[in-house]
């Protein structure tokens, strides 16, 4: 059959993509690979980069090529063919992963290569992905005896399976809901924006009225702006029990097994690989070196921020008694008092501030700042093969005319999309000869649709969001490494992977940046002195209690990897509610089921390295430190960042990198300032 997935075009061909050419795609590949992998291995005993390593990359970005286009619409147009179809093939590709990183023949080439003549020739990035491989090796079980090999592979199996399903899971409760609003009073307090979006969700669904939905904008207008408490109440329940065993579809789509599984298999990895839990092998490919340098780092900065948290809530309960006689502040009244606080206190709207970033303005604003630091020109592809209308695509060229890279924007929710945002890699950079391929990213979103003849208004968060992801596709993109194994943002440390993201998040903040991403939606108005002021007064507002929370996260995270206890179990809310007792300042209700949709842990890359959101913002805030010095759009400063951090990939370590663009190591410093919590 003419299969579209092995059709080897620079793009996927998405339109013609169907759930039935994906398999026989996959299962072709994956013999492909095999064979060549056992033809290279044969062919010599005198191994070198250009006769292993190189064919051996070739077969890798032809198999991921055609698994990335299929991974990515299972999760923006899910369907239940394509799911089927994307299940059937993930144990066939963790065997064949697990296959190759206990391949003897293939490890004894690799270790031949790193002990030869040949190695001190090789450049850097080829060194660094030789080193990486035979580190992968080990971290595969190549030392172990047959019997446990097989163990290994099984457990790898199984953990791709139950991450899928936790995924699933989540998605399905997250659509299950909804709630249809005949009577306009029961959504006072609403702004037009947000009773738009709900009128156009009831239209969909063929109903008169206000569907509010799990969606993330819907539940977050809900919580920040409905005056209907018990509306919040019911509208929160349902959103923080998804997929669990509490809530309106108790025992549905239930994760807990899922969880405890997860949490098994991963200890088990790990004592089979010679380490005491998951975390300590988590860490092996990271900056961080062991689990206490995590726990103290985190520990240190909750003793920093826990009292300014509790200032923060006790500010809070106090507004919500003294103005609205609310003397039980609840988990579902935080963001509803915290945005009524902040409109009384600093007299800004966070739904003012929407109508001066419509993402027309926003756009055309984050290239503008990309063009200024880097010298990038970003423009706009009309015609391209897409999965849904709502995509956009773009390209990329440097002050050269030289394509640096292409990437697809989808920046709104739907139905059968997974929530929340992210970057993910379509092609990624490789030379062949005299030819580079271009990388290609995936930017995903999941704003708040334009309605009628609205554009999409955009939250100054939603702003911050943006510009996080589209520093992940930097990243991704403007690699100037050759080899794909340490091109982009493969093998660079996980921990240090959110730096080019949250380092682009200061410009949200800067108002020269800011005069070139907002206006008006009506008038095309900059937004005004007087507003900008009172965003940078509200800044920090209530940052003790958001630091606290991320810390709450990240410990949790990583006590349940590093704590777990076969003889237990998991124990996953009898640990969150220890690390709660010593963090937190809000406790949620009993029900609240929050593990069970942290899909960043248990269906992401972030299994005990949550922590790594924190630890990337020392190095971005320290980075961009650099920037408040020499100002927000120094050429060299610009010039430097892109040369030392964004080109270079994963081809040096991270704290190299670092240390190369800001001239020493970071400090927690200018961290700790931009969260206006004292050093």
């Amino acid at each position: 059959m003419n299969n579209p997935l092995l059709a080897n075009t620079p793009l996927p061909l998405f339109s013609q993509i169907k759930p039935e050419h994906v398999a026989p795609a996959i299962d072709q590949l994956l013999a492909e690979a095999r064979s060549s992998v056992e033809q290279h291995l044969q062919a010599t005993q005198h191994y070198t980069w250009k006769n292993l390593v190189e064919p051996l990359e070739n077969v890798d970005d032809r198999l991921n090529k055609a698994w990335s286009p299929v991974s990515h619409m299972n999760s923006v147009v899910n369907s239940d063919e394509l799911r089927d179809a994307y299940n059937a093939c993930l144990p066939k590709l963790s065997a064949y992963s697990t296959e190759m990183g206990q391949n003897e023949a293939l490890f004894k080439a690799y270790r031949f290569i790193a002990d030869s003549k040949e190695f001190a020739t090789l450049d850097t990035a080829q060194q660094k992905i030789i080193r990486n491989a035979l580190r992968d090796f080990k971290l595969s079980g190549i030392d172990l005896d047959d019997e446990k090999k097989q163990r290994y592979k099984d457990i790898s199996q199984e953990l791709s399976a139950l991450a899928s399903n936790y995924e699933e899971n989540l998605l399905d409760a997250t659509n299950a809901w909804s709630k249809l609003i005949r009577d306009a009073d029961d959504l006072a307090g609403l702004p037009e924006s947000a009773l738009a979006q709900a009128q156009q969700t009831a239209e969909s669904h063929n109903e008169d009225g206000w569907m509010i939905t799990l969606q993330f904008p819907s539940y977050i207008s809900v919580m920040t702006y409905a005056d209907n408490r018990e509306l919040r109440r019911e509208h929160y329940e349902a959103f923080a029990t998804r997929a669990s065993d509490q809530g309106p579809h108790a025992g549905q789509w239930d994760n807990g097994e899922n969880m405890e599984k997860i949490l098994a298999l991963r200890h088990e990895k790990a004592r089979l690989l010679g380490f005491n839990n998951y975390a300590e092998l988590s860490l092996a490919a990271k900056m961080a070196e062991k689990p206490d340098d995590v726990t103290h780092f985190l520990e240190d900065l909750a003793d920093r921020s826990w009292r300014h948290a509790r200032k923060d809530l006790a500010e809070l309960r106090e507004f919500a008694q003294q103005h609205y006689g609310i003397n039980d502040l609840q988990s579902w009244d935080m963001a509803y008092f915290s945005e009524k606080m902040r409109q009384h206190f600093y007299q800004l709207s966070q739904e003012e501030v929407k109508t001066y970033f419509p993402i027309t303005r926003v756009l055309p604003g984050l290239f503008a700042i990309v063009e200024k630091l880097y010298g990038l020109q970003i423009t706009e592809i009309g015609d391209f093969d897409s999965w849904h209308p709502d995509v956009r695509f773009f390209q990329i060229h440097d002050q050269s005319g030289q394509l640096r890279g292409r990437f697809y924007l989808d920046l709104y929710a739907r139905a059968k999309k997974r929530g929340g945002a992210w970057m993910d890699d379509c092609v990624s950079r490789k030379r062949s000869d005299d030819t580079i391929q271009t990388p290609v990213a995936y930017l995903t979103c999941n704003f708040t649709p334009p309605t009628g003849d609205t554009p999409a208004l955009l939250t100054h968060d939603e702003v911050t969001t943006l510009f996080h992801e589209f520093g992940h596709g930097l990243h991704h993109m403007l690699t100037q490494v050759d080899h794909l194994g340490v091109s982009g943002i493969n093998g660079v440390e996980w921990d240090a992977v959110e730096l080019p993201s949250q380092f682009m998040e200061n410009w949200c903040w800067e108002q020269e940046a800011l005069a070139l991403m907002s206006g008006h939606y009506q008038t095309d108005e900059k937004l005004p002195d007087a507003l900008f002021d009172k965003m940078i007064a509200a800044k920090n507002f209530q940052a003790g209690m958001i630091m606290v929370r991320q810390l709450e996260f990240s410990l949790f995270d990583f006590r349940i990897h590093r704590d777990y206890d076969p003889e237990k179990g998991g124990r996953i809310y009898e640990t969150l509610e220890q690390v709660r007792e010593q963090v937190a300042v809000v406790r949620p209700p009993k029900f609240n089921r929050f593990a069970h949709s942290f899909s960043h842990i248990f269906a992401g890359g972030y299994g005990a390295g949550y922590y790594s959101y924190k630890w990337a913002e020392v190095l971005s805030s320290d980075a961009f430190s650099l920037f408040e010095e020499k100002g927000i759009f120094d050429q060299d400063t610009g010039r430097a960042f892109l040369t030392n951090i964004l080109e270079k990939g994963g081809s040096q370590d991270a704290m190299e990198l670092f240390i190369n663009f800001r001239g020493r190591k970071p400090t927690i410093d200018a961290l700790l300032r931009h969260n206006g919590i004292a050093a």
